[in-house]
């Protein structure tokens, strides 16, 4: 099934020409965006659209998390819609939205954000299985992320946890059995991995573990994660890594200068980015 969408080359040139690997999280949210926006028609989506022109150029991909735009209700499903088109096609546009579910769900779940809202990529929840996953990766030119070892206290309640592999019997942690599983269902130029920036040690061992994947990294900035750590464990030949910044970047300001402060904070980013890459790939 085709349908145009950002492919691995593409993705890969852009880091190198922008010499950056950022992902601006898109997560708006009502009670923090600046006082003077809530008085306009649509202020969320006056808001990312100045946040986007702000950061465009020192960024390669954008991240709207769904759940800011459900609890808006019509007008929210509507803001997302706006922003994604508003983005366009010089960026990766992911779509949060940590979908997962069975048979004919699942397959419309894949139709709404691929071919309605025409979002280059999805996270999804692999717990199902592998007929969870299918009828994402039925659309050949578009990326499936999966959920692999996230950043959050509560990953030590089962992402950690040691199992026994049914297949070759071996112990291993569940986040690892994930990973070995889901690597077969596609390869690298259509499904990623989200591995939470909190996290470092285990993202070295899970870039052995698939060493051409690239790896969506949320956790930089408020939630504590390292540029550096992640960079140095995490990056390949082909740089492998999209990392995400959401309030450190978006709420830098919360004035009429918000979207200037967002800029700057962003461009911080990708000249740390700019020296990692040169450092660690040199």
């Amino acid at each position: 099934m085709y349908f145009s969408a950002m492919t691995r080359q593409e993705l890969v040139q852009r880091i190198k020409t922008k010499k950056s690997y950022l992902c601006v999280g898109l997560d708006p949210d009502l009670s923090k965006i600046p006082a003077h926006l809530r008085s306009s028609k649509d202020p969320v989506y006056e808001f990312n659209m100045r946040i986007i022109d702000a950061t465009r150029e020192f960024c390669v991909a954008y991240k709207p998390n769904t759940a800011f735009y459900e609890c808006l209700g019509i007008q929210g499903w509507e803001c997302f819609e706006k922003t994604l088109r508003y983005i366009g096609s010089d960026h990766l546009t992911i779509a949060d939205a940590k979908r997962g579910d069975m048979g004919n769900t699942a397959t419309m779940y894949a139709k709404a954000f691929f071919e309605i809202y025409n979002a280059d990529a999805i996270t999804l929840n692999p717990y199902l299985g592998k007929d969870s996953i299918a009828p994402f990766l039925a659309y050949e030119n578009k990326w499936s992320i999966l959920l692999a070892l996230t950043s959050n206290a509560g990953s030590m309640d089962f992402q950690l946890s040691e199992i026994l592999h049914p297949v070759t019997g071996r112990e291993e942690k569940l986040f690892e059995q994930v990973i070995h599983t889901s690597s077969q269902w596609a390869g690298p130029d259509q499904m990623m991995y989200v591995v939470g920036a909190t996290h470092p040690d285990l993202l070295k061992h899970i870039r052995e573990m698939i060493p051409e994947h690239f790896l969506l990294v949320p956790g930089v900035g408020a939630q504590g994660g390292d540029l550096q750590a992640i960079s140095e464990a995490g990056l390949n030949s082909d740089c492998g890594l999209l990392v995400n910044s959401s309030r450190q970047i978006i709420y830098a300001s919360s004035g009429k200068d918000f979207a200037q402060k967002a800029g700057e904070e962003a461009k911080k980013v990708q000249q740390e980015m700019e020296m990692l890459l040169e450092t660690v790939l040199s």
